[in-house]
């Protein structure tokens, strides 16, 4: 999605409008619904969402649905490497600077490492930095990283989720409409969260302004140079978004897009890091060696152990399960679940763990026994030889849509698995047999290729002689791949000349 635009009274502003906008604000501080207080950044006073405490209230909630939605990349040495580098850069920033408030120098950061190979990194209010594994492949040293990092604390710093919030409520009071969006490089796109939690998604989909993205690319290049990182380096990582957006599909328009084009970017970190060394920061550290050796060796593309399609069967190699995907669904695999819908997205399938409940009915029941789910029938059902238990209800959405449901639960390997099934109670019939053949079709996995199967993994070599890029990759690559993915990936062209003793990020055989 991309954010609506608003009509913009072209006479100017006037005095009746900065009324109704002060009117506003009163308002909604009169109501609880603003705080007037420091920026960071600016160290003016103005008005905000939230307070500084709620911000960090916010940040801990929501980092508990963002954990869930994606998982983290379990790698303790590489998560306390971007821990060690993220507090660095951290140092620079306005949060800790001896003028700052003691709420915001005392303020605690939580940086954590997401197992998504989508090219992403995003900050919530209050702290919390999240950055992918699928980031860091792209990049080529600790500099680009710093850039990056510098980027995420500036959001947080200069209380941008708090401006933009403040500025949706107020448009909701003057019936502006929304300003949801899924962002896209620095963000999070709309699918990848479909199901957060409220507040959490409602701050990642209210996209940053292009303001709000141009005050944070400055803010990370001067905090990565003040830190003597490169911050020029971050143009070459820049370079490599715009690739990617070429890669799907074409550039973004930098009329459409929340966020200043990639090109426009790249130019900007040249201009901005001379702006720092004319000041006298040198700017010497880019730790290309250090930053490769740490990223050596990490998973790239999807981790098939935690669950992939193949030939319309779902596969889970790690819980040594698999069941059928109906012809034509679309799935959605996350660490807490997966989710299958047909392509009008009527009807859908989800499947979970159910770690709290003892038995399969006690995971139906403990879903039927909410409020509003009415249970027309249930009983045992086994599916072959693993133990089930099934109801069917009915239930009622807030926009008054009725719905029908199938809710299963099976046990399985020692665990407790539930799938819900439903769709519009006038078109359940017409998926029925689909929501069977999924529940029915759910089995041991027992093909030791699958069961075995790891993911990729990047290897970093030294050149050993010169030629072009595409001379140094194997005949055969990962899945999902193509030669030009891993040459976006190393920042060259597939015939750019490599040099002897140059460093190499390739699929590990």
């Amino acid at each position: 999605m991309r954010a609506p635009t608003y009509p913009i009274h072209r006479t100017g502003f006037s005095m009746r409008g900065l009324f109704s906008v002060v009117l506003l604000v009163f308002l909604l501080w009169q109501t609880g619904c603003v705080a007037l207080e420091q920026n960071p950044v600016s160290g003016t006073t103005r008005a905000f969402a939230f307070t500084w405490e709620q911000e960090i209230q916010i940040g801990r909630e929501a980092d508990q649905d963002i954990v869930a939605e994606f998982g983290i990349y379990e790698n303790e040495e590489l998560e306390a490497y971007i821990v060690e580098l993220s507090e660095l850069i951290l140092a620079e920033s306005h949060l800790r600077r001896p003028e700052a408030s003691a709420q915001f120098r005392n303020t605690e950061f939580t940086f954590r490492l997401l197992d998504s190979d989508v090219v992403n990194a995003f900050a919530l209010p209050g702290g919390f930095v999240y950055f992918t594994r699928g980031l860091l492949s792209h990049m080529n040293n600790e500099a680009q990283l710093s850039v990056v990092i510098g980027h995420e604390i500036g959001h947080v710093a200069a209380r941008h989720a708090s401006q933009r919030m403040l500025q949706q409520q107020i448009g909701q009071l003057v019936l502006v409409g929304g300003a949801f969006a899924g962002q896209e490089i620095f963000g999070v796109d709309a699918e990848s969260i479909m199901n957060l939690g409220g507040t959490a998604a409602q701050l990642l989909f209210l996209s940053h302004s292009r303001d709000h993205e141009r005050e944070s690319d400055r803010l990370g290049v001067e905090y990565a140079a003040r830190a003597g990182f490169d911050a020029s380096e971050g143009a070459a990582f820049f370079r490599s978004l715009q690739r990617l957006s070429a890669q799907h599909g074409g550039g973004i328009p930098n009329f459409m897009s929340s966020h200043p084009d990639p090109g426009q970017r790249e130019q900007s970190m040249h201009t901005l890091s001379q702006q720092w060394r004319d000041q006298g920061f040198e700017q010497t550290r880019r730790n290309e060696r250090r930053f490769m050796e740490m990223i050596d060796g990490m998973t790239i593309g999807e981790n098939p152990r935690n669950g992939f399609v193949r030939d319309a069967m779902y596969f889970h190699p790690e819980l040594a399960f698999q069941y059928p995907v109906p012809s034509g669904w679309s799935v959605q695999n996350m660490p807490t679940q997966v989710v299958m819908f047909d392509n009008d997205q009527q009807a859908i399938s989800i499947f979970t763990i159910e770690q709290d409940a003892s038995n399969a009915r006690a995971a139906v029941d403990r879903f039927t026994n909410q409020e509003g789910i009415t249970v027309e029938s249930s009983g045992t059902q086994n599916v072959g030889n693993i133990r089930g238990y099934r109801a069917i209800a009915t239930a009622t959405t807030q926009d008054g849509t009725a719905l029908r449901l199938m809710v299963q639960g099976l046990e399985h390997n020692g665990q407790v698995y539930r799938f819900l099934n439903y769709a519009p109670a006038e078109r359940y019939e017409g998926f029925q047999s689909a929501f069977s053949q999924i529940v029915s079709g759910f089995q041991t996995l027992t093909d030791e290729s699958i069961l075995n199967i790891q993911p990729a993994r990047l290897q970093v070599v030294s050149a050993d002689r010169v030629g072009p890029f595409s001379s140094f990759l194997p005949d055969q690559l990962p899945p999902g791949f193509t030669a030009e993915s891993f040459a976006i990936m190393n920042q060259v062209e597939l015939d750019e000349t490599i040099t002897r003793g140059q460093r190499l990020k390739l699929p590990r055989p």
